[in-house]
């Protein structure tokens, strides 16, 4: 539990405001609350917080800049909490700096899970690089660049095993197609999903049991690929 987590809640509904600090007070999380991204921008800066929750439909300013803003001098988590459902507005908001992306509405409980998602990534950048990544039958050894599932030695040719450690290392967030494909081939790749997808189809076919129903690396349909928490 972070008993100590500051969290800033950009938000104007205010029934939308009152659930959320339901849900977060018991938890021990510090709540502080803003109303416009102008008001929001101001706390980010005088509290210097864990993380943030933002709408985007703010009355001032789409909290899409809001994001450009903060990520112009901060590294702050983000999680976006929105009722837009479109596509392209997720992939917007994570291609901006956005950590994740909650669709209103949203139960206490996936809430809760993403923030703590969110935290514990914040605090892994911070700390020494993560060395493993361990989840069911399936061990991918950063430091030997090794990969095993159920025991076993898997082959990975070399962008299959970057791709994978990307994923692993960035567990429990959603990575778009469009910032796997910089990581990857650089920032002058062809956006073309279509080899990133080749990969992606070759990988599951090796560390998942079946690639129909993956149990280790998920597809956010339009907008990216996310690995399962550690």
């Amino acid at each position: 539990m972070n008993i100590n987590a500051s969290i800033i809640m950009i938000e104007d509904e205010k029934n939308i405001c009152s659930f959320i600090e339901n849900v977060l007070t018991p938890q021990h999380y510090q709540i502080a609350t803003a109303g416009t991204g102008t008001e929001g921008l101001k706390l980010i800066t005088a509290l210097n917080p864990d993380l943030v929750l933002l709408d985007l439909g703010l009355p001032d300013m789409d909290g899409l800049d809001l994001i450009t803003e903060v990520r112009s001098w901060s590294l702050v988590p983000i999680i976006v909490i929105s009722a837009r459902t479109m596509e392209r507005s997720k992939v917007a908001a994570l291609d901006m700096g956005a950590d994740d992306y909650l669709t209103k509405p949203f139960g206490a409980n996936e809430l809760l899970a993403r923030i703590r998602t969110a935290l514990r990534h914040s605090q892994k950048a911070v700390q020494v690089p993560v060395k493993r990544y361990e989840v069911g039958e399936l061990l991918i050894d950063f430091e030997r660049r090794l990969v095993k599932v159920k025991g076993k030695e898997v082959h990975l040719t070399q962008i299959e095993y970057k791709l994978v450690s990307l994923l692993a290392q960035n567990a429990g967030r959603v990575l778009t197609y469009e910032s796997i494909i910089s990581k990857i081939w650089g920032p002058y790749a062809d956006s073309d999903n279509q080899i990133l997808r080749v990969n992606m189809a070759h990988i599951r076919r090796k560390l998942e049991e079946n690639p129909g129903e993956p149990k280790y690396i998920f597809t956010e349909i339009g907008v990216g690929y996310r690995m399962k928490e550690d």
